[in-house]
């Protein structure tokens, strides 16, 4: 599955990460299956995970884990 992060929006409160919501769209490589939404994330969740490239596990662990 080719996943691709389209946005992530980041909710403050009082200065500090409340929570965060990553869009995204996949699809595989037939482009016979498509999927888009977004995955919403603690701050806990997103901290550590900033980097587009462990955002993209953290969709595809998400994403796995409601569809299963």
């Amino acid at each position: 599955m080719l996943i691709q992060i389209n946005s992530v929006n980041i909710r403050y409160q009082n200065q500090e990460v409340v929570n965060v919501q990553v869009h995204f769209t996949a699809h595989d490589e037939n482009r016979e299956i498509n999927i888009n939404g977004y995955i919403p994330l603690t701050a806990e969740e997103y901290a550590g995970n900033e980097s587009i490239v462990t955002l993209t596990e953290v969709v595809r662990q998400k994403a796995a884990e409601t569809l299963s």
